[in-house]
């Protein structure tokens, strides 16, 4: 039995049937290509490099990418297998090509990835699109290791199809502690004061510290073993997209990229091949009809780990 603090979402196979079927099963004896309102704020249950090719063209703004890393990793029963560097780079180009022709000439592609493979996603991305930047982010926990260093970052590599592409910087500013206000002629310069403390709204860099990896207790948790905060995803979608926007996961997993995309009014499409994740991404998707919150976003902007208002949003 859970205890009544955890919030956790493990609904299995046999509880979930209402939740799999609001996804669009798919079978290999579909032949012709999508229509873009048949698949519209949908999940498809398939694999996505057998979905990929009957996507409508030209039509997504922004793709999130979070595809397996390159290790051994059980996804509730579906085997990823480490593979030779070589062999990780085709299987990234495979995909990476399939995706290239949804996306509008102003779109965006952000792919996660670890240390392990990053160069391996810069290296294809390289190959399709303009590569913009690299984003690193600290899960703020990983497991200690007695003859290396504990590994607790990962990478996000953002691309774009053209030089022309939506960036939202005023929506994706951070609220950060004044240490050293700073006044000129007896008034605050850059920064507010309120309840809370001193605070200055700033640029955010490609070094994000500010992530909570989900746990147990927060109601965005779910089994899922690589499961990316909302808080993270949100970044992405409020900088690179606008409302009304097409958002669309390839690799949707428990539904984080869906989930965020509706929370912030854009529209989403995820493809998952996992049952079980897509149960759990339907009934994440259920729960932000009444609950659109995002933990660590409040009041239109990004609040450092640990502050108070990020506490309330827990």
């Amino acid at each position: 039995m859970k205890s009544s603090r955890n919030k956790t979402i493990d609904i299995s196979i046999s509880e979930g049937k209402q939740y799999l079927d609001n996804c669009i099963k798919f079978s290999s004896k579909i032949k012709s290509k999508f229509e873009i309102n048949d698949i519209l704020n949908k999940t498809i249950q398939g694999d996505a490099l057998q979905v990929l090719p009957l996507m409508p063209d030209s039509f997504i703004d922004l793709i999130i990418a979070d595809p397996p890393y390159n290790l051994d990793k059980n996804y509730n029963g579906h085997t990823f297998k480490k593979i030779s560097d070589s062999d990780y780079i085709e299987y990234t180009e495979n995909w990476i090509k399939l995706i290239k022709p949804l996306l509008k000439p102003n779109g965006s592609i952000y792919v996660c990835c670890d240390w392990k493979c990053s160069s391996a996603i810069e290296s294809v991305l390289r190959k399709y699109f303009i590569i913009q930047n690299r984003i690193t982010w600290q899960r703020e926990k990983g497991r200690g290791a007695m003859r290396n260093w504990k590994n607790n970052m990962e990478d996000i590599w953002f691309a774009t199809v053209s030089n022309k592409y939506t960036f939202n910087i005023n929506d994706v500013k951070q609220k950060r502690k004044v240490l050293a206000p700073y006044k000129h002629n007896g008034k605050p310069k850059d920064w507010v004061e309120t309840d809370d403390g001193k605070f200055r709204l700033t640029f955010p860099s490609n070094f994000w510290d500010d992530i909570s990896v989900p746990y147990w207790s927060m109601k965005e948790n779910t089994a899922h073993p690589t499961q990316k905060p909302e808080k993270l995803i949100a970044k992405l979608v409020l900088a690179s997209s606008n409302v009304n926007d097409i958002v669309f996961d390839p690799f949707l997993g428990s539904g984080t990229t869906s989930v965020i995309a509706k929370k912030l009014n854009r529209k989403y499409i995820g493809i998952e091949q996992n049952k079980q994740y897509c149960i759990w991404a339907e009934k994440r998707l259920e729960m932000a009809d009444s609950d659109p919150s995002i933990q660590g976003y409040t009041d239109g902007v990004f609040w450092e780990r640990n502050t108070h208002s990020f506490q309330k949003n827990l």
